[in-house]
């Protein structure tokens, strides 16, 4: 569900339907409690709720900010991983200069083809499903350098080189593929207490007893407004390659554009 919504909805739109709708259900519920338990606004009742709200003030707060946190680990893992793919490939098309034309040529258009498979396949593996072009065209790009003979001790020593950062792409690629691929976001237990938690704050700020209404409904609204602002946070924070603040696939795309001005 969390996919479907950051994939097809604007993230812009998300936050507003979240904020709207987490603080419109609690002002709603207020409404009827205010109407149906108008005792609870005594001290003694206050006192109580008073304590229970800064418990789970506390709780939630916390909980949020370890989940944020991991989910941002796991975004920024994922933008190390395509950053060593593109920084691997970007070094295998300045490096193919020493090799004589036929290889040179031959690499560099291996390279290219590999590089647009690559992004090609960047949704196809969001999607869950295999995209046989890439590896197909990761085997040509094998099958270049393999037949590489080189006739100088500068071509030796960046063939080399150039099988080692061919080797950290292929590596990078395989950990993106398997993370996109097996991505299902956060497991049910993990949103069934995000959404405890924050039943639970909005429900001690809807008990809260304050005399005058228009101070009761501000402050309900506000802590609608920031529990639904968390929860946007932590949808868009569920999946590193779908969403406003996923990982992109520009490192790929430099390499192309290296490809492309060697070329000319």
């Amino acid at each position: 569900m969390s996919e479907w919504l950051v994939t097809h909805v604007p993230a812009w739109l998300l936050l507003i339907l979240l904020v709207a709708c987490t603080a419109g259900v609690a002002i709603l519920v207020q409404t009827f409690v205010r109407r149906r338990f108008p005792g609870l606004r005594g001290e003694e009742h206050n006192d109580v709720t008073k304590f229970a709200f800064g418990v789970v003030g506390f709780v939630f707060a916390f909980f949020i900010g370890f989940v944020v946190s991991a989910m941002w680990g796991q975004i920024s893992h994922a933008d190390t991983v395509v950053r060593t793919e593109g920084a691997a490939g970007a070094q295998l098309a300045r490096d193919s200069h020493i090799f004589d034309a036929p290889d040179r040529d031959r690499i560099r258009q291996h390279l290219l083809e590999y590089e647009q498979a690559a992004i090609r396949e960047w949704d196809e593996a969001n999607e869950g499903r295999m995209y046989p072009e890439a590896d197909q065209a990761l085997n040509r790009l094998y099958g270049a350098y393999e037949s590489v003979r080189p006739s100088t001790d500068a071509q030796k020593t960046l063939l080399s080189t150039s099988f080692s950062n061919l080797n950290d792409l292929s590596k990078a690629r395989t950990e993106r593929v398997l993370q996109a691929r097996t991505d299902t976001g956060p497991p049910w237990s993990l949103w069934a207490v995000i959404f405890v938690t924050s039943g639970l704050l909005l429900g001690c700020a809807i008990i809260y007893g304050v005399e005058k209404p228009a101070n009761h409904y501000a402050m309900v609204a506000i802590i609608g407004t920031l529990v639904g602002a968390q929860l946007f946070l932590v949808v868009e924070l569920s999946h590193p390659y779908v969403g406003a603040v996923s990982t992109v696939s520009d490192p790929l795309q430099q390499v192309i554009s290296i490809l492309e001005a060697n070329r000319t």
